[in-house]
């Protein structure tokens, strides 16, 4: 089969590789008819290549068509449209039961210090082939996969495997009063959604930040009051502005939407270039104990949000040498939640919002629909923001 391969930073390439085969008896195979490119995906592509291994295939926002099923998946049956969570977790263990699945104990990475495994996503994760490609192989597929209905195109349902439950999560994360206020920093999918999300469950004020014109154009197109950072000579101003819309006091909850893609310190991001460079057996370590990263956003958000208010952090951090201004935060008395979503805790909830109605707008929320073969192509595009590019679909 053909499928997304990283090869180097800034290099991926679709190669033949041999076709996934059933492995254990809770396996299923699944020929992929859609698939997502995220954010996090350039983080591969670029900041976190010591802990890839060239030929890893990439990719974590499958959906398709069951072709085979492992004796232990009593609930899948080949021809079943199914969407595929990025975590890959049981379902019965003590985590899952109470609803972390990204905590899974069956799949945690403990040699790596991390939690569940995840498709197309580094070692530390478990370096499990990812789902831009033709086929894929879902392990605990008695649990993970969501059967979806036949009928309305792809892009209705596909957000479920990762887009829809992370905004939704930050959302819920960021305990937004009804008729509260929410400033959402980064307006790419995640945040795009988090803002639409905010919307439909009462949000009053719903304020978006971000610089590219095309992001802030789709996100004002459905009532987000919109602040280009490209207007403001700094952090302070910006937060000024939107602190006048909030009887000076500051938004109710900040959604840090951004992460480690943030426009910030050049230091940090020569940190992480200069960790790249390194030999594979040093760059690793280098990377996971001494990175910094650009902190632009979370930093903002901490300044930002009223006092006694929450931040929610769905942007994806990875150092483990941040400097946190821990005063200000507890001085703002300010409450603090992240994570990786756990898909299948949401699932249930947002389905009923996939409807013809489209509350969310899901059916035209992405921007490109390329094929396959023109991956490579995708992955510069978004990491360059070029050619109006928020959400790429890749079809197999």
């Amino acid at each position: 089969m053909k499928a997304v391969t990283w090869q180097g930073k800034r290099d991926v390439r679709v190669e033949d590789v041999p076709d996934p085969r059933i492995e254990e008896p809770t396996d299923a195979i699944i020929r992929v008819t859609s698939t997502g490119l995220c954010g996090s995906d350039l983080h591969l592509y670029e900041v976190l290549t010591p802990f890839m291994t060239p030929g890893d295939i990439l990719g974590h926002e499958p959906m398709g068509i069951v072709e085979e099923v492992g004796a232990a998946v009593p609930d899948l049956q080949v021809g079943d449209r199914v969407v595929v969570p990025f975590q890959i977790a049981c379902g019965n263990c003590w985590m899952c039961l109470t609803g972390l699945p990204t905590q899974c104990e069956t799949t945690q990475v403990s040699s790596e210090g991390m939690g569940a495994a995840l498709f197309g996503y580094t070692r530390l994760y478990g370096a499990v082939p990812g789902g831009q490609a033709e086929y894929l192989r879902v392990p605990q597929a008695q649990y993970g996969p969501i059967k979806v209905p036949e009928g309305p195109p792809d892009d209705r349902f596909l957000y479920l495997s990762d887009v829809l439950p992370t905004a939704w999560q930050a959302v819920a994360y960021a305990g937004i009063p009804k008729g509260g206020s929410v400033a959402v920093l980064g307006l790419g999918p995640i945040g795009d959604m988090a803002c639409r999300v905010a919307r439909l469950q009462g949000a009053g004020r719903v304020f978006g930040v971000d610089l590219v014109p095309e992001r802030l154009r789709r996100a004002k197109e459905r009532g987000v009051e919109t602040f280009d950072l490209r207007s403001f000579d700094d952090e302070k101003e910006l937060v000024e502005a939107i602190r006048d819309q909030t009887d000076g006091r500051g938004p109710d909850a900040v959604i840090d939407a951004v992460g480690t893609e943030a426009h910030g310190s050049a230091a940090a991001r020569m940190v992480q270039n200069a960790s790249a460079l390194l030999p594979r057996k040093l760059s690793a370590p280098m990377a996971e104990r001494f990175s910094v990263d650009r902190l632009a956003a979370l930093y903002t958000a901490i300044e930002l949000v009223r006092r006694g208010g929450t931040i929610s952090l769905s942007g994806v951090y990875g150092g483990m040498a941040d400097p946190m201004p821990m005063l200000t935060l507890f001085d703002k008395q300010i409450q603090m939640r992240m994570g990786q979503a756990n898909v299948r805790r949401w699932s249930d909830e947002i389905i009923p919002y996939l409807t013809d109605e489209d509350p969310l707008g899901v059916e035209d929320f992405a921007t490109h629909h390329v094929p396959l073969t023109e991956a490579p192509h995708a992955y510069d595009m978004f990491q360059r923001k070029q050619e109006g590019a928020v959400k790429v679909l890749i079809k197999p």
